[in-house]
């Protein structure tokens, strides 16, 4: 199975430069995705997810369009072919 994760500028940085990337989760879930994630590239992986395990409140993760909070977290479905976007919430005045 593989998943395209897609970057902003500010997030590729953490992988080499690379907005988007083809990444083979051992499982179908987005923690599956995100250890597979983080085992390639540990920075961006420490910056999506907390000490805890959890994805950092201010980052929004996306599967196929759906905003991962509503569709279960961490237990999310990612599918074969499955586009995540990772966005960090924007702040400020």
């Amino acid at each position: 199975m593989t998943v395209q994760v897609l970057l902003p500028g500010v997030l590729a940085a953490l992988a080499g430069g690379a907005k988007h990337l083809d990444v083979e989760p051992a499982g179908g879930t987005l923690a599956d995705l995100l250890d597979a994630l983080a085992a390639e590239h540990p920075l961006l992986g420490r910056r999506i997810r907390d000490e805890t395990g959890q994805v950092r409140r201010f980052v929004n993760v996306y599967v196929d369009g759906d905003d991962v909070r509503f569709e279960g977290g961490l237990a999310a479905k990612v599918r074969d072919g499955a586009e995540v976007h990772v966005l960090p919430s924007v702040a400020g005045g």
